[in-house]
């Protein structure tokens, strides 16, 4: 025979909207955060995405290192007579090709995460809108940074020597960074707009490739056609590899850095406004 304790119910004191509307003001909302702030929070995330899975670092480290050497020494002998010699016209174009080559990841990113549900839960933030896509970005800068690092290092290894001293490394790899931030704007578009990642690295290596690879980034355009000469002398590419390598070498080209500034302005204002009217509706 089972016996059955019964369970006292205690009634909860009402409520008034009064009371509740106090305790919820009782004490002073802090501050929304600035653009600034949130756009650095979002940049330290992304940061702190690499410290998590440093095999991330894959395409800024082992990636460059085997484009230098590759190119180094598949087409010195055959273009300059020894891989010593071509190094020193080969290093900034090959830093510039494999810095804009790795921008196509903040695409894959920002569809990860678009996938994963991660977005939803920023749009609900009292937060400048705009931030998260710039947090990806300032996290993505750190990176290029890195890769111009690894870079130069092994070119410094196989014997590149840059007339332009500290000061003209510097200045070439600041003008890249600004050039791969604004370039990176085109690929979050893409990483809104396509469903998956693979479609996202499918139709940046269609744009990529042929934009790096018509260029002056392995040999002088004057040994080209005419009417790829044409092509090839206007690329944004070319201005930024020109604009580098005289960097580098201890010259500054204000024409092709001014060329370098100005696809970078015409990137952000064309593909930003797009990039945030396809999140705002995604």
């Amino acid at each position: 025979m089972s016996t059955t304790t019964p369970t006292e119910s205690k009634e909860l004191a009402p409520v008034s909207a009064e009371s509740l509307a106090a305790l919820l003001i009782a004490k002073e909302r802090p501050p929304r955060p600035s653009a600034l702030s949130a756009s650095l929070t979002f940049g330290w995330r992304a940061i702190l995405k690499i410290k998590h899975v440093p095999e991330q670092l894959f395409d800024v480290t082992a990636f460059p290192i085997m484009m230098v050497l590759m190119y180094t020494y598949l087409f010195g002998g055959a273009l300059a007579g020894s891989p010593s010699e071509y190094i020193q016209f080969l290093l900034p174009g090959i830093l510039v090709m494999s810095v804009v080559m790795i921008t196509m990841y903040t695409g894959v990113s920002v569809n990860t995460d678009i996938e994963k549900g991660v977005f939803d839960r920023f749009r609900s933030l009292p937060i400048w809108r705009p931030s998260t896509m710039v947090g990806y970005l300032l996290g993505d800068a750190l990176r290029y940074t890195i890769a111009s690092v690894v870079m130069l290092t092994v070119g410094l290894i196989l014997g590149y020597r840059p007339d332009g001293g500290i000061v003209g490394v510097l200045a070439g790899i600041a003008l890249l960074v600004v050039f791969s931030f604004a370039f990176s704007w085109i690929w979050t578009m893409f990483g809104l707009m396509l469903r998956t990642e693979k479609s996202v690295m499918g139709v940046s290596m269609m744009v990529i490739f042929p934009l790096t690879f018509l260029s002056n980034v392995f040999v002088d355009p004057k040994t080209m056609p005419g009417w790829l000469q044409a092509f090839v002398n206007n690329s944004p590419i070319t201005h930024l590899a020109s604009a580098v390598r005289e960097l580098m070498a201890g010259d500054w080209p204000t024409a092709e850095i001014a060329w370098s500034l100005g696809w970078s302005a015409l990137f952000v204002l064309v593909f930003g406004p797009i990039t945030m009217r396809l999140y705002n509706r995604k």
